[in-house]
C-alpha cells in the first residue's frame, strides 16, 4: 500500500512514459545542445574570421572544456541521481542535503579548477598538442575562457539538479539564454570590434556568467525540498554518495579528454610525416569532434531525460516502468544515430565548409576522416543511454565500466597501435572498430540486467 501511495503522489510514478520521456528529454537535449553550441558557434565564427589556425586552437583548448564538464557532471548527475532515488524512497531530508551539497560543491570545485589551470596554462596547452603556429592562438583563447570555468560548472552541473527538481523547462531556458548571448556577441566581438579569437572567448564567458546567474536565482525557489544557505555547505556523506553515482558520467568525459589529448599528439606526429602536415589534421579533427558533439548532445539529453523517471521508479520498486523507459530511450537514440550516420556519410564536405575554407588537401582529409572515423555512428546511441541507465538505478560500477569501454579500453590502444602500420590513416580506422565493440558490450550488459530485474514491488537480487 505504501509503495502504491508514493507512486501516485509523483507523476514520475504513473504518467505515461511516452509523455514523460519527451517532457524531460527535450529540455535536456536543448540544454546539452546549447552546451555544444558554445563550442560550435565559436568554431564557426573563428573559422570564418581567424582561419584554420584558429580552428586548430579551439581543438587544442577542447580538453579543458571536457575536464571541466567531467567535474560538473560528476557532481550534477551524481547529485540528481541520488536526489531522485531518495525522493522515490520518501527520504526528503536526505534529498535536501544531497541537492545542497551538489550546488555548494559545484561552486567550490569551479573556483579550484580555474586556479589550477591558470597556474599551468602554457604547459597544458603544449601537452594538449599545440604546434608552434597554433600556440599563440590557443594561449589567447584559453587564457580568457578559463575565467568562465566556475560559471560553466555551476550552469552545467546545476541544471541537472534543477531538472531533478521537476523543472526541466527552467533548466533549458537558463542554458539557452547564455548560448543566445554568446551567439549574438561572437560576430560583434570578432568582426565588428576586430578582437579575433579573443572576442570569441569573451563572448563565451559572458554567456556562461548569465546562465550561472539564472541557476543561482532558482535556488530559493526549489520545489520538492527547501534549500537554505547553510544547506549549500557540502557534507562528506553526501559527497561520497554523489561521487559514487556521478563517476560514470565523469569518467566518460575524462576518457574523452584523454582521447582528445592522445589524438592531438598522434595527429601532430604522424601528420608531420604525411602530405597533410600537422595543422590540417588538428583543424579537421577539431571540427569533426564538435559536430559529433551535437549528435552526442542529443543522445546524452535523451539519457539524462530518462534519469529522473528510471531513478524514481527503481527507488519505488516499479520495475516495469524502469524497463519501458530504458527501451524507449534506447530506441529513440538509435533512430537518431542512424540519421546522423547518413548525414556524416553523404555531406562531409558541406559540413566542414561551415567552419571556413581550405585547400584541396584540407577537404580531402576532412571527407576521408568523416566517412571512415564516423562509420559506426549508427551504434553510438546505445552506450550513453545504457551507462546512464546503470547510474540511475544506483549501479555505478557498471556505468563506469561502460563509460570507459569505447574511449579507454578500445579507442586509445587502437589510436596508438594502428598508425604504426598505417600512418595517419590508422587513426581513422580506430574509430568505427571502437564504436562497434562498445555498442555490442552495452547491449550484452543491459540485456542481462533487465532479465535479472524482479517483479514490481519486490527487492532486487
Amino acid at each position: 500500500m505504501e509503495n502504491t501511495q508514493q507512486i501516485k503522489e509523483n507523476p514520475l510514478g504513473f504518467s505515461p512514459i511516452s509523455k514523460l520521456l519527451p517532457k524531460f528529454a527535450v529540455p535536456a537535449i536543448i540544454s546539452m545542445l546549447v552546451n555544444a553550441l558554445y563550442n560550435i558557434v565559436d568554431q564557426i565564427f573563428i573559422g570564418q574570421g581567424v582561419g584554420m589556425y584558429g580552428n586548430a586552437a579551439t581543438n587544442v583548448a577542447f580538453p579543458i572544456t571536457t575536464i571541466t564538464t567531467a567535474m560538473a557532471l560528476l557532481i550534477g548527475i551524481g547529485g540528481a541521481s541520488n536526489f531522485n532515488l531518495e525522493l522515490g524512497r520518501k527520504h526528503e531530508e536526505k534529498a535536501k542535503h544531497i541537492a545542497g551539497t551538489g550546488f555548494g560543491s559545484l561552486i567550490l570545485c569551479g573556483l579550484a579548477l580555474v586556479i589550477l589551470i591558470r597556474l599551468f596554462l602554457k604547459p597544458l596547452i603544449l601537452a594538449f598538442g599545440a604546434t608552434p603556429k597554433v600556440l599563440p592562438y590557443a594561449m589567447t583563447y584559453v587564457g580568457i575562457t578559463t575565467w568562465g570555468i566556475p560559471f560553466f560548472m555551476l550552469t552545467t552541473g546545476g541544471n541537472h539538479l534543477i531538472r531533478a527538481d521537476g523543472s526541466p523547462t527552467y533548466s533549458m531556458i537558463s542554458m539557452v539564454s547564455g548560448a543566445l548571448i554568446n551567439t549574438v556577441l561572437d560576430p560583434l566581438f570578432i568582426f565588428t570590434f576586430g578582437w579575433g579569437i579573443a572576442g570569441a572567448a569573451w563572448a563565451t564567458v559572458i554567456g556562461q556568467v548569465f546562465s550561472a546567474c539564472m541557476v543561482l536565482f532558482y535556488l530559493p525557489r526549489y520545489k520538492t525540498v527547501h534549500l537554505k544557505l547553510k544547506t549549500l555547505i557540502p557534507r562528506i556523506q553526501c559527497i561520497k554518495a554523489i561521487a559514487s553515482l556521478g563517476m560514470a558520467s565523469c569518467f566518460n568525459q575524462l576518457a574523452l579528454t584523454v582521447v582528445q589529448i592522445t589524438m592531438n599528439n598522434v595527429l601532430r606526429h604522424y601528420g608531420s610525416h604525411s602530405v597533410y602536415g600537422s595543422d590540417i589534421p588538428l583543424a579537421v579533427v577539431g571540427i569533426v569532434a564538435k559536430v559529433n558533439m551535437v549528435f552526442l548532445s542529443i543522445v546524452i539529453g535523451i539519457a539524462q531525460g530518462s534519469q529522473p523517471i528510471v531513478g524514481f521508479n527503481y527507488g519505488a520498486k516499479n520495475y516495469s516502468r524502469v524497463k519501458k523507459t530504458y527501451l524507449c530511450a534506447a530506441g529513440t537514440a538509435t533512430i537518431l544515430a542512424v540519421a546522423a550516420f547518413i548525414c556524416f556519410q553523404i555531406f562531409p564536405r558541406q559540413i566542414v565548409s561551415l567552419f571556413g575554407s581550405g585547400d584541396k588537401l584540407y577537404y580531402q582529409f576532412a571527407q576521408k576522416y568523416f566517412r571512415i572515423f564516423m562509420f559506426c555512428t549508427f551504434l553510438n546511441g546505445l552506450q550513453p543511454v545504457t551507462a546512464n541507465f546503470f547510474t540511475s538505478i544506483g549501479k555505478a560500477t557498471r556505468g563506469i565500466v561502460l563509460s570507459m569501454t569505447r574511449q579507454i579500453l578500445f579507442l586509445i590502444p587502437m589510436i596508438l597501435i594502428f598508425p604504426l602500420f598505417m600512418g595517419i590513416d590508422g587513426v581513422m580506422y580506430a574509430g568505427p572498430i571502437a564504436d562497434a565493440a562498445a555498442g555490442i558490450l552495452a547491449v550484452l550488459l543491459v540485456r542481462k540486467e533487465i532479465k535479472r530485474m524482479p517483479a514490481d514491488g519486490e527487492l532486487p537480487a
